[in-house]
């Protein structure tokens, strides 16, 4: 049985996509993070960062089971799990975690800041909220121009790397950004977001 401790926050829903696609039985134990609920046992105990998500397999590798925080590596799990949305080898597998390690190094940390700065701070810090808006728009330029000779961005084929971009993406327009600049990296959203396994995902604790 795999358990996924989460919320319905981009690191969350880049899982709940990821279990969906693959039609995983699995249980959503909810960790309300508003609430504090990551510093409370059960889930204190179970991950030293004490963000979610977090994923416990019972029948993990050689039968025993595994916990796995971190929302890029739970992704690569799974996959390696399953034999799907991350290729076996070759060039297509590092293009694929290349993409990844684009989200989770610079498209999550950015829009998290972003998103502080504009909307969570105690009081407005104009230089913090220009620096980080400019570097998600630059973010979505980087994005945007790979997407012109890309149908995803892992190559040709749907993966966790967009499984892991697209959640973020859906609060772009909060950060200035203007999809009428970014027309490709706009009809990729299109795309993943029309998927059944997508939509599904996104309504885990809505």
């Amino acid at each position: 049985m795999l358990d996924l401790y989460s919320w319905a926050t981009p690191n969350g829903h880049k899982v709940h996509i990821m279990l969906r696609e693959c039609g995983l039985e699995h249980r959503l134990l909810p960790v309300d993070i508003g609430r504090g609920d990551q510093f409370q046992p059960p889930f204190s105990t179970l991950g030293p960062n004490r963000k979610i998500p977090l994923l416990v397999d019972t029948d993990g590798p050689d039968g025993q089971a595994l916990t796995l925080f971190e929302s890029g590596a739970i992704l690569i799990y799974l996959a390696e799990k399953t034999g799907r949305f991350l290729a076996a080898q070759g060039a297509a597998r590092h293009r694929t975690l290349q993409w990844l390690m684009f989200q989770m190094s610079a498209v999550g940390p950015v829009m998290g800041q972003s998103n502080h700065f504009r909307h969570g701070a105690p009081q407005a810090l104009p230089y913090a909220i220009e620096r980080f808006g400019n570097e998600v728009k630059r973010l979505h330029g980087v994005m945007d121009q790979h997407l012109a000779s890309h149908a995803y961005f892992g190559g040709e084929e749907y993966s966790i790397a967009d499984m892991a971009i697209f959640p973020w993406l859906r609060a772009s327009e909060k950060h200035g950004i203007l999809w009428p600049e970014h027309p490709r990296l706009r009809a990729w959203f299109e795309t993943v977001h029309a998927r059944p396994a997508v939509r599904q995902a996104l309504t885990a604790f809505a």
